[in-house]
C-alpha cells in the first residue's frame, strides 16, 4: 500500500533534515526520502557557524554534535603575495559561540537523523529517489517515488523539494531559477596534513588560482579554485601541472602533492549562483539549494538552508495541523528568508567581482586588496565580517524556551484554548 503523510520532504541534507526534525517535534508526520543509501558525498559543505550551532543547542543537540570529530576555529585568515592577514574574528561575536566548527557534513546530518528517527511521527527512506509529483486539481499532493521496491506514490498534505541544486522537483514543477552566474568552478581533493600545520581554513590568493585548505584533522579536504569551465583545461595540461601549481602557491603542501595520484582522485564542483522567483507552488514549497544555490564564498550553504528550515517549521506546524498550508503561508516563508537570501548572494556577488575574478584573472603575484589591509591594521572591524558569515543578515530562532518546538503544537494549541 502506498504510503501518507502530512509532510513529504524530498532530500536529506541539511535543510531536509533539519525541517523534518523540527516538524516532527511537533507532532507534524513527516517522511523524508534520500536518494542515497547513506549521507556520505565527495563534495559537501563542512562548515557549521555560530547560528547553526545556536540552533542545535535549543534542540538539545550540543552534546551530540561535540561528540562528532570537528575543529573549532575562532578567525579565519587569508595569505596573499605581501602577507597573511585575519580577515574575520568570530572571538568577537556577542555569541554562545565564538568560533565556526568545521566538521563532515555525513556527520552532522547522522546527527540530525539520530534525533529524529526516535520521534514516532519521523521516517526515513533511504535509496528512494523521487521521480515526479502527484497533482490533483492543480495541487501537488505528494511524490512518486524509485526505491529498492520498485516504484510507489506517496501522497502528503504537503510536499517540501530540499533535492539541492539540481532539484528533480523543481525541474517537474516547471521553475527556473534566475542565473546569477559564477566566474570559478572548484577542483575537490585531500592532501595528507603534517604535525604543527596551520589550524581551521587555510586560503590563499596567487596569480590565476586560489586555493582552500579545510582541516580535518589527518588531512586536507582542498578546494583548489580554477576560472569557470577551466576544468578541462587542467585536466588536458595534466596532473603534474596541477601538483607544482598547489606546491608553488602553497609550499607547505609540496610534500604531500603526490598523494593526488592522478586526475581519479580529484572532483570537480560546477559553482552556481541563482535562486527562484517564487519558493512555492500550491501544495510544494522549496528550501535550501532547491530554492537558491549559493556560492562557496564565506561557506554559508549549509547555514542558510538550516535557517530556511527553522522558519519553515515555525510557520508551518499550526496549518498542518489544522488542515492542509494554503498558498499565502507557503509564500509567506518566501518573503521572510529572500532578504537574507538576496542579501548573501549580492555579497557573494560583489566578492566575486571585486576579489575572485581578479585574482583568477592575473599572471602576477597579487598583494591584499586594500579592504583586507585595513582589517588587518584594524581588528575591531573583523567582527563585521565574522558576523554576516557567522549570524547571518536574519537568523531565525526555534521560538521560546531553551529548546523551542519541544512539545507538539496541539499541547500548545490545548493551553491557549
Amino acid at each position: 500500500m502506498d504510503p501518507e503523510t502530512d509532510v513529504c520532504i524530498v532530500g536529506g541534507g541539511p535543510a531536509g533534515m533539519m525541517l523534518g526534525l523540527l516538524l516532527a517535534r511537533q507532532g507534524v508526520d513527516v517522511t523524508v526520502l534520500e536518494k542515497h543509501a547513506d549521507f556520505l558525498r565527495d563534495f559537501r559543505g563542512d562548515t557549521v557557524h555560530p547560528s547553526t550551532l545556536d540552533v542545535l543547542d535549543q534542540l538539545g543537540l550540543a552534546e551530540a554534535a561535540a561528540e562528532v570529530p570537528h575543529r573549532d576555529v575562532a578567525e579565519l585568515r587569508t595569505t596573499f603575495a605581501d602577507g597573511t592577514y585575519r580577515v574575520a574574528d568570530f572571538s568577537r561575536l556577542h555569541a554562545a559561540h565564538g568560533y565556526i566548527r568545521f566538521m563532515p557534513q555525513s556527520d552532522f546530518l547522522a546527527v540530525l537523523a539520530g534525533a529524529a528517527v526516535k520521534l514516532p511521527g519521523f521516517r526515513l527512506l533511504r535509496s528512494h529517489e523521487a521521480v515526479g509529483l502527484l497533482e490533483r486539481n492543480g495541487v501537488i499532493r505528494g511524490v512518486r517515488v524509485e526505491g529498492p521496491d520498485g516504484i510507489m506514490d506517496v501522497t502528503a498534505k504537503l510536499t517540501v523539494a530540499a533535492d539541492g541544486r539540481n532539484s528533480v522537483l523543481r525541474r517537474r514543477a516547471g521553475l527556473q531559477p534566475r542565473e546569477f552566474g559564477a566566474p570559478m568552478d572548484v577542483l575537490w581533493f585531500r592532501l595528507s596534513r603534517r604535525a604543527g600545520a596551520a589550524e581551521g581554513l587555510d586560503m590563499h590568493f596567487g596569480p590565476g588560482r586560489v586555493l582552500l585548505a579545510i582541516d580535518r584533522g589527518e588531512y586536507w579536504q582542498v578546494a583548489y579554485v580554477i576560472p569557470k569551465g577551466g576544468d578541462e583545461r587542467v585536466r588536458a595540461a595534466g596532473i603534474e601541472v596541477l601538483r607544482e601549481s598547489v606546491a608553488d602557491l602553497v609550499p607547505s603542501l609540496a610534500n604531500a602533492v603526490a598523494e593526488v595520484r592522478d586526475f581519479g582522485d580529484v572532483s570537480t564542483l560546477t559553482v552556481r549562483l541563482d535562486r527562484l522567483r517564487r519558493w512555492s507552488v500550491p501544495g510544494l514549497l522549496f528550501i535550501g539549494d532547491a530554492a537558491h544555490a549559493m556560492s562557496p564564498i564565506g561557506g554559508v550553504g549549509i547555514n542558510l538552508a538550516i535557517q530556511d528550515a527553522v522558519c519553515a517549521a515555525r510557520i508551518l506546524a499550526g496549518p498542518l495541523h489544522l488542515g492542509t498550508p494554503d498558498s499565502r503561508t507557503l509564500a509567506s516563508i518566501h518573503r521572510r528568508r529572500w532578504f537574507p537570501t538576496a542579501g548573501t548572494q549580492l555579497l557573494q556577488r560583489t566578492a566575486q567581482r571585486f576579489l575572485v575574478l581578479p585574482m583568477l584573472g592575473s599572471t602576477e603575484p597579487v598583494n591584499a586588496p586594500r579592504m583586507l589591509r585595513l582589517l588587518g591594521r584594524l581588528p575591531m572591524l573583523q567582527v563585521l565580517p565574522a558576523r554576516i558569515i557567522g549570524i547571518g543578515l536574519r537568523p531565525e530562532r526555534l521560538g521560546p524556551g531553551r529548546r523551542g518546538f519541544g512539545r507538539p503544537w496541539r499541547r500548545h494549541l490545548t493551553r491557549r484554548g
